[in-house]
């Protein structure tokens, strides 16, 4: 394991962004795990003078900011502009990142103590290491779930394009509002597009609905990215599927992040009798005739009228799939 010290970093302003983050990239300087062992006495608690939701400061003659290195930058940067950096992601290490970010996300909700809900899942903070295993970074917008919590109120901040209607709506902040980012951020990584920018079929869908529509007509693989020439169909399909369970619209009809984890590391039929349309989060800007500017909030999807409600048939796991083999 590396780690990267980033020193004096400089830019031009006539350099393009690209020359800039080269520069960056030169600058770096790479450590290993034994030496930091070694700069902090085995990381001895004498050493420490504090820590916070960032890390962990440790006494020395120097300051020096360091982050584990991840050779191949972030999902966004290798699966949205793959071609221009001579990058493939073929079918196995786009489930080794699915897993691996539903491990990750599963983690934070019932593990971490207290659980921890993400708010800004979205490619450019999924990090990948040398192999492509998944890290989830970014921990910016980041509150903390206490267990006697169901909601918390709070500013509505994220990324549009991932974020859930019902949060964009009312502000009222649950565990399934990472479920849904986390399925954009699924369907994305299977159709090897953004979600934020581009749209889809003679409508211009955005890509849940674009997914959706495709459910609808039975043509479900026609949302998988064109460089996959390789991969199982009914694993597949099985992805695709678990992404429109997550979004759907009524935030109670999502799965848990366990959940999701299961349907995509165990092979399992999804009953398909309870999926529902998805929710549409769109912010329309428009010019007042005084010169002011005005928004509308949109919100698509069959279940909008009371996105908290959700279905009695959605107690458990089981209930939306089988195990096999039985």
């Amino acid at each position: 394991m590396s780690f990267s010290c980033f020193g004096a970093f400089y830019s031009q302003k006539a350099k393009s962004r690209e020359q800039e983050e080269e520069i960056g990239t030169n600058s770096v300087k790479l450590f290993s795990h034994n030496s930091l062992r070694s700069a902090t006495s085995h990381f001895h608690p004498s050493n420490k003078i504090g820590g916070g939701g960032f890390g962990v400061v440790y006494r020395d003659r120097k300051r020096i900011l360091l982050y584990e290195y991840l050779e191949n930058n972030s999902l966004a940067s290798v699966l949205l502009r793959s071609k221009s950096k001579g990058v493939h992601l073929d079918w196995p290490k786009r489930v080794v990142i699915c897993i691996g970010t539903a491990s990750g996300l599963a983690y934070l909700h019932e593990e971490a103590k207290p659980h921890i809900v993400h708010r800004d899942i979205k490619a450019s903070n999924i990090l990948l290491d040398e192999n492509f295993h998944p890290k989830i970074g970014d921990f910016g917008l980041a509150k903390l779930f206490p267990d006697n919590v169901t909601h918390i109120s709070t500013r509505v901040a994220g990324t549009v394009g991932y974020l859930a209607p019902e949060y964009a709506l009312l502000g009222q902040l649950t565990k399934k509002a990472d479920v849904y980012s986390f399925g954009v951020l699924l369907l994305e990584i299977i159709s090897g597009k953004s979600s934020s920018m581009a749209a889809f079929g003679e409508d211009l869908l955005v890509l849940v609905e674009w997914a959706w529509q495709l459910k609808e007509q039975e043509r479900l693989l026609d949302l998988v990215d064109p460089e996959l020439t390789e991969y199982p169909a009914n694993e597949m399909l099985r992805f695709i599927k678990v992404g429109l369970f997550c979004t759907q619209a009524a935030s109670k009809q999502r799965p848990t992040m366990k959940q999701v984890l299961d349907m995509l590391s165990k092979e399992v039929n999804l009953n398909e009798k309870l999926l529902t349309e998805p929710g549409v989060y769109r912010h329309y800007s428009s010019q007042r005739s005084g010169g002011g500017k005005s928004s509308s909030l949109v919100i698509k999807g069959k279940q909008h009228r009371d996105l908290s409600v959700s279905s009695n048939q959605l107690n458990s796991f089981q209930s939306m799939t089988n195990i096999l083999p039985r």
